[in-house]
């Protein structure tokens, strides 16, 4: 699913029940925009090195934050 599709399930989810749990839909819109964000990111920039490819993947797999870092 794409996120403007994810985006309309939320929006959709939120008009037929202002109460309905919504969390999932949110996490998915965050990570699909994020998906896209850095495939965009990366098509457009230089090779990464090994080191800045695996700081990078300690990051995701952590779920961000500074105890990534």
């Amino acid at each position: 699913m794409s996120w403007t599709q994810t985006r309309s399930a939320l929006a959709l989810a939120k008009r037929d029940n202002p109460d309905a749990d919504v969390t999932d839909l949110r996490r998915q819109l965050k990570a699909e925009r994020l998906e896209e964000y850095v495939n965009k990111v990366v098509s457009e920039a230089p090779p990464l090195t090994r080191e800045q490819r695996d700081r990078i993947a300690r990051l995701l797999l952590a779920g961000g934050g500074a105890d990534a870092a």
